[in-house]
């Protein structure tokens, strides 16, 4: 089977989705060995207003340090773009309060995806919400 779109934006979903950093480690090893696929999660929280340069931030850097992304500004870029593009869905639910959630990211040769959870706080009563981003690279 091909591995493409899908599947990366398949993993990126389910990283953001993991409960506890023994589950993330766990489907990494398992996207790895199974689909060729690397992966990393970073969690987040803040005001989102002024989250939204911080979760840029994180995505790329985990990318990096995790050996997602290589460190060139083609991989920067996709991970930043893509980043973007999964805040942009989010943004008409979460502008003006604080959120926490997970970014996961996922990349299979020139296929990288970013996917963003977040639980949105309005007093008790709590919204969730997830947006993804997809860019191409080519090595």
């Amino acid at each position: 089977m091909e591995i493409g779109s899908k599947v990366v934006a398949t993993a990126a979903i389910k990283m953001a989705l993991t409960s506890s950093r023994q589950e993330e480690t766990m489907l990494k090893r398992v996207l790895l060995e199974q689909e060729e696929v690397k992966a990393v999660a970073v969690d987040y929280g803040g005001e989102f207003i002024t989250s939204v340069g911080k979760i840029v931030e994180r995505a790329v850097v985990a990318s990096k340090r995790e050996g997602v992304i290589k460190d060139t500004h083609a991989d920067e870029g996709a991970v930043a773009g893509a980043t973007r593009e999964a805040i942009a869905q989010i943004m008409p639910k979460a502008l003006g309060l604080n959120v926490g959630g997970k970014i996961g990211i996922a990349r299979h040769q020139d296929h990288v995806s970013v996917a963003i959870f977040l639980g949105i706080g309005l007093l008790h009563l709590d919204e969730v919400a997830i947006g993804l981003g997809h860019r191409a690279v080519h090595d």
